[in-house]
């Protein structure tokens, strides 16, 4: 493979991430700003209900392609970029993305799990206090992990930015016809 094939090979990569990522932090966005306060307007077994279903619906393949594939496709690009200028906005991506990953998976999960063991909404003798002990953890966090994919997102989309960058200067350079006439 060519350095230019490579280069090609790796912006693909990294625009597929930065797809993958926005994706993630578009997920996280819808819940902070309209389904969860949506849901807040509901009562304790109808809010847990809908969480349950939520929760359990959202466990699909095209959920953990992104949720996966933004972590893969990231750390990916990274090793392609690693010998480029490129390589620290990548690798903070990557950072900041794990971060989201491992609060998603130490923090939302478990809530969500929970959730689900407290059975029927419909059987359960205290609705108001199993809601209570779900809600303001789940949103706080949830905002927080959207905020980090937010974040990793703007962090690869700036990373593209730099490598079109220094693929139009590149052409520029080796281009005998963007030459000036003054070096001719």
């Amino acid at each position: 493979m060519t350095a230019r094939q490579g280069r090609v090979s790796a912006g693909a990569v990294l625009g597929t991430a930065a797809v993958a990522m926005g994706l993630m932090a578009g997920t996280f966005y819808a819940f902070t700003c309209a389904v969860m306060p949506a849901l807040a307007r509901s009562g304790d077994r109808v809010y847990i209900e809908v969480m349950q279903n939520i929760n359990d619906v959202i466990e699909n393949p095209v959920f953990f392609a992104g949720f996966f594939g933004a972590f893969i496709l990231t750390a990916v690009a990274a090793r392609q970029l690693r010998r480029t200028s490129l390589r620290w906005w990548v690798y903070a991506a990557l950072l900041v993305y794990a971060a989201a990953f491992i609060l998603t998976s130490a923090v939302n999960v478990p809530l969500n799990n929970d959730l689900a063991d407290a059975g029927d909404p419909a059987k359960i003798a205290d609705p108001a206090a199993v809601r209570e002990r779900f809600e303001d953890a789940w949103v706080a966090w949830n905002i927080v992990r959207a905020t980090l994919c937010t974040l990793a997102s703007a962090l690869l989309v700036r990373a593209l930015v730099l490598l079109g960058r220094e693929r139009a200067d590149q052409s520029a350079y080796l281009d005998p016809a963007a030459a000036s006439t003054a070096s001719r």
